[in-house]
């Protein structure tokens, strides 16, 4: 069983989402289009794949779970869209499974192999294509009271060897490539989401995931929606009193608004600058960048 078979169940719906208007701007600033073609590396439940899909002609998605491929094609189905799945680690695709216009990652960069993986976009990406590094992932500014107690909680229910995780940062994967970051597209979002929606979105993380808790899972929902309680509620539920509701600075009634940063950043061979897409209304942000070294503007 992988790490992440026992959170297909709660990964799409818990995660938090990228919303229709994230592919549409991206789509718009490559200038994406039926003759263009994409493979979703670390495809997972098919979230980034069958996002863009309207906008391109060809989908291929990757993963080495198959319990996340199974939920990848029915979501497919769903949705009327022809996919192609590729039970697989991103390093190991087959040699012949052809060249892209767009290579996108989401959630998944930092489990792929540095090295292994530069090599793979060498061969991957076509010559006037591009890759997208894709997240989606609730503000750390401030605007979320709530995140940073949510967070000591995540790692005190977290199991710190669920994984090996190569990396984090892309500028450190592009180091000896011909590749390097150039513009960002950066969106915006927000939702309301209940407090017990929340502390559920901690499975579905593979260090607290429920296959790693096991037993654990009751009592780690409990903590977490706990933790989220303003401290005065937080004072007579620990003195047996029933409190309804939860809540933390920005929780009241049960749920919060979580402010979602979006972005699609990443390697490719743009041969235009991509304009800087300002915040408005909602506060839509997006990132795109990366260029083959040599490549003129």
């Amino acid at each position: 069983m992988g790490r992440f078979a026992t959170t297909v169940p709660l990964y799409g719906e818990l995660r938090p989402p990228y919303p229709a208007e994230f592919f549409r701007n991206v789509a718009q600033r490559l200038r994406l289009g039926n003759e263009h073609a994409l493979i979703d590396l670390g495809t997972g439940p098919g979230l980034l794949a069958l996002g863009f899909a309207p906008y391109v002609g060809r989908i291929v998605g990757v993963d080495p779970e198959p319990a996340m491929l199974v939920a990848a094609r029915k979501a497919a189905a769903r949705a009327s869209k022809a996919i192609t799945l590729i039970e697989s680690k991103a390093e190991a695709i087959p040699g012949d499974v052809g060249r892209f216009h767009v290579v996108t990652i989401g959630r998944a960069l930092h489990w792929m192999d540095r090295d292994r993986v530069a090599v793979l976009w060498e061969r991957l990406v076509a010559s006037d294509g591009t890759i997208l590094v894709c997240s989606s992932n609730s503000a750390t500014d401030g605007r979320n009271p709530w995140l940073d107690e949510y967070n000591k909680a995540r790692r005190f229910w977290s199991e710190s060897s669920a994984g090996e995780r190569y990396h984090r940062q892309l500028g450190a994967v592009l180091q000896g490539t011909q590749f390097h970051v150039t513009d960002a597209i950066t969106i915006e979002t927000s939702r309301q989401i209940s407090v017990s929606d929340l502390a559920r979105r901690v499975l579905t993380f593979s260090s607290s995931s429920p296959a790693v808790l096991g037993n654990k899972v009751e009592p780690m929902l409990r903590d977490v929606q706990q933790r989220l309680l303003p401290p005065e509620l937080r004072r007579l539920r620990h003195r047996g009193r029933r409190v309804d509701g939860a809540g933390g600075e920005a929780i009241g009634k049960g749920s919060a608004e979580d402010i979602i940063r979006l972005s699609a950043f990443g390697p490719s061979y743009l041969k235009v600058r991509l304009p800087h897409l300002e915040p408005r209304g909602e506060q839509i942000l997006a990132d795109t960048g990366a260029r083959r070294a040599g490549t003129r503007w």
